[in-house]
């Protein structure tokens, strides 16, 4: 039986994740964590039960601080906070080391959106170019989103070629981000949930691999598996594909 905390839990996906552990066989929901309290949910650290596990979805202003603490408490993390860049990654490796504890950080728990992401980069060697449009809800806290972040690197490791056009921004940002030399464009609009496209460029044709989430159910059993595994990855692991 694994003993699991929610960090995060007054928030839309700490809610849903809680409920899902408190539900799972082999799963034991031991504490619900966050600063803004709420039914159930305390916002003592010093109340919650000892773990196995914690189960990070907070924002990107407060990750870091709460990995730290969980990790001087001796629980493997499961990240699904966004904002994860190469630098807070090796911070996280820097605190995480080799384990255990283990951190396993997920830029999105949607198995639909980890195979568009591996279909990208498996595309990118054969195209000139490429470009990342992703779109969110309004109440998104950062931008780009980290799976468009994800997504671009490994398209640029997929390739040695150029993976953008130059062009002369008559607006600057008009050509959106750049991710290791992939643009990287953000919508943010209320009425949508999360998607994002891929659209890779060629002589005489174009490629769009497209990924829609419609609702945050699609995340949970990638959660559920990040939780039931991450013991078996040594020190911080990035993306749910490793479980795959």
């Amino acid at each position: 039986m694994s003993r699991v905390i929610v960090s995060g839990a007054a928030g839309r996906m700490g809610a849903l994740v809680g409920d899902a552990i408190a539900a799972r066989d082999g799963m034991d929901l031991v504490g619900r964590y966050d600063p803004a309290g709420g039914d159930g949910i305390t916002s003592d650290l010093d109340e919650l039960e000892a773990a196995d596990v914690v189960v990070e979805f907070t924002r990107p202003d407060v990750v870091m601080d709460n990995l730290a603490r969980w990790h001087q408490k001796n629980l493997h993390a499961v990240v699904g906070t966004s904002g994860f860049t190469p630098e807070r990654i090796e911070e996280a490796r820097s605190l995480f080391g080799a384990g255990p504890p283990n951190c396993l950080i997920v830029p999105n728990f949607s198995i639909g959106a980890v195979l568009a992401m591996r279909f990208a980069a498996e595309a990118a060697p054969y195209f000139s170019a490429a470009e990342v449009i992703e779109l969110h809800h309004d109440q998104k806290a950062d931008a780009p989103s980290g799976t468009a972040i994800a997504t671009a690197g490994r398209i640029a490791e997929a390739s040695d070629q150029r993976r953008s056009v130059a062009s002369n921004e008559l607006i600057a940002g008009a050509r959106g981000a750049s991710v290791d030399g992939v643009p990287v464009h953000s919508v943010r609009l209320a009425g949508l949930l999360a998607h994002q496209e891929v659209i890779l460029g060629g002589a005489g044709e174009t490629l769009t691999i497209r990924h829609d989430t419609t609702d945050r159910s699609s995340f949970l059993p990638g959660v559920l598996m990040a939780v039931d595994r991450v013991a078996e990855l040594p020190g911080v692991t990035v993306g749910l594909e490793a479980l795959l």
